[in-house]
C-alpha cells in the first residue's frame, strides 16, 4: 500500500505552502485572531476565488473540483502549519461534509453550489452544555408540529457558529436516548428564534459560539435524511472532522519542530563561534 503523496498531491501541498506563507504570516494571524469574527473577509475571498479550496472535494455536479479527501488533507496540513484564521474548517470539513453525507439530493443541489462558489459559509452544531462529545452530546429537543419541526435548546462549542450562514443542527426526539431519535436539519442562521453569541476560548485562532434556539419553527424540507435515524451519518461527519483536525495538528507540530531545529542549529553555531574566539 502506498502512503506517500502522488506528484499531483505534492504539488497541491507545495502550492498551499507558498500561498499561505503570503496571506497567513504572523502579522495576519495576530490581526485576525483578536477580532470577534476571527478572520478577514479579504483573505477568505482570496482563498475562495484564487485557490478554490472550499470546493476541492465537492463533486463536479455541484460545482466543485471533485477531488478527494487526501487532497483536502494536504491543504489542511499547511493551514495548520500557518495557523490560518478562516471559516474553512467549519464550512468545508463540517458543513459541506454534513451535506455530502446526510443531505437529500434537493438539499445538495440547493446548498453545495453556494459553498463551492464561496458565497455561503456553514458549520455543524450538535453539542449541548454537558461537555460530552458522543451521542449524549445531542441535547437539543425536536418536536413535530404538523408538517414542521420545533427546535428548542442550547448548542455550545460550535465552530464559527456566530458567523456561519448555514447551520447543520442535530437534535433528538423527546424521551429518546443514545443513538436513537437523532435527526439532522439544514437551517439558515437568520431563522427567527435563533440567537447566537461568540464564546471566547483559549484558542483565539478558531472561534466558537453558543447558539440558543427558542421555539424555532422549520419546514419539513429542512430534515436531512430519515427522522430520528441520523446518528450513523453524524458519527461519520465527526470522524471526518477528526481526520481534518489531525491534519492541521500535524502541520502545526511540523512547524514547531522545524523552528526548534533551526533555533538549535543557530545556538550551536553561536556556541562553536564563541569557543573559537576564546581560543
Amino acid at each position: 500500500m502506498e502512503f506517500a503523496f502522488t506528484e499531483e498531491q505534492q504539488m497541491i501541498r507545495d502550492t498551499a505552502d507558498a500561498f499561505l506563507a503570503k496571506i497567513s504570516d504572523s502579522e495576519a494571524v495576530r490581526r485576525a485572531m483578536v477580532t470577534e469574527q476571527g478572520y478577514e473577509d479579504e483573505v477568505w475571498q482570496r482563498i475562495c476565488t484564487d485557490m478554490y479550496w472550499q470546493a476541492i472535494h465537492i463533486p463536479e455536479q455541484y460545482g466543485g473540483m471533485g477531488l478527494g479527501y487526501v487532497e483536502l488533507v494536504a491543504i489542511l496540513e499547511q493551514m495548520g502549519r500557518y495557523l490560518l484564521c478562516s471559516p474553512f474548517f467549519s464550512t468545508v470539513c463540517l458543513g459541506a461534509n454534513a451535506l455530502l453525507i446526510a443531505a437529500t439530493e434537493q438539499q445538495k443541489n440547493d446548498l453545495l453550489p453556494s459553498i463551492a462558489d464561496g458565497s455561503l459559509t456553514a458549520t455543524l452544531a450538535y453539542t449541548g452544555c454537558s461537555g460530552c462529545w458522543d451521542t449524549d452530546a445531542v441535547e437539543l429537543q425536536v418536536t413535530k408540529d404538523g408538517d414542521n419541526y420545533l427546535l428548542n435548546g442550547t448548542l455550545r462549542y460550535v465552530p464559527d457558529g456566530h458567523t456561519a450562514d448555514l447551520l447543520i443542527i442535530a437534535g433528538r426526539q423527546q424521551g429518546s436516548q443514545g443513538e436513537q431519535g437523532i435527526s439532522l436539519f439544514a437551517v439558515p442562521a437568520d431563522t427567527a428564534g435563533i440567537q447566537r453569541r461568540w464564546l471566547p476560548t483559549m484558542d483565539q485562532t478558531r472561534k466558537q459560539a453558543e447558539i440558543v434556539l427558542s421555539n424555532v419553527s422549520i419546514p419539513g424540507s429542512a430534515l436531512m435524511g430519515k427522522e430520528g435515524q441520523a446518528w450513523p451519518q453524524l458519527e461519520k461527519i465527526i470522524q471526518l472532522a477528526t481526520v481534518a483536525v489531525s491534519a492541521e495538528q500535524m502541520g502545526g507540530t511540523q512547524q514547531v519542530l522545524d523552528l526548534t531545529v533551526d533555533y538549535t542549529k543557530e545556538r550551536c553555531s553561536l556556541v562553536a563561534l564563541l569557543r573559537v574566539f576564546k581560543q
